[in-house]
């Protein structure tokens, strides 16, 4: 009777094993899909000088974002409320500003901080939980306003 229940112990340990590998796998593909299309929203808000209105700007994420298999189950919701191509990211504006020594005037420019979202479905804990650790945020350059 005790090597029946040392077999049966045993493999529920592998099984327990097998599923957290799995999903430390899975979790980390779904956090390079995150890492690159914020990496790329960026590197387009740059090409376009910040004007991501265009619609060229728009189809680049969206053939972008199909291209890696970037999806997410909702849209993004921000606080903010600036949810960026088909809710994909949310972007935030921020302005800064330097006073020039000579002539006394003030440039101010614009950057943007961008989020996207790893993409991790578990029902029951996504319904509990909003887990803020599965947002990864970046910014880019500052953009000057004349």
């Amino acid at each position: 009777m005790r090597d029946a229940m040392g077999g049966t112990v045993t493999l529920v340990i592998i099984v327990i094993f097998i599923v957290f590998a799995l999903g430390y796998m899975a979790f980390n593909v779904n956090y390079t899909k995150a890492f690159r299309m914020k990496n790329k929203i960026i590197s387009t808000y740059e090409n376009y000088n910040g004007d991501c209105s265009s619609e060229a700007c728009k189809s680049e994420i969206r053939s972008y974002a199909k291209t890696i298999g970037y999806t997410l189950g909702q849209k993004m919701t921000c606080g903010t409320g600036n949810v960026g191509v088909d809710g994909l990211y949310c972007y935030e504006e921020f302005t800064s500003g330097e006073k020039d020594a000579i002539t006394g005037l003030s440039s101010y420019g614009v950057y943007y901080r961008i989020t996207t979202k790893i993409n991790v479905e578990i029902p029951v804990i996504n319904r509990i939980l909003d887990l803020r650790v599965f947002y990864i945020t970046g910014d880019t350059k500052t953009f000057k306003i004349k």
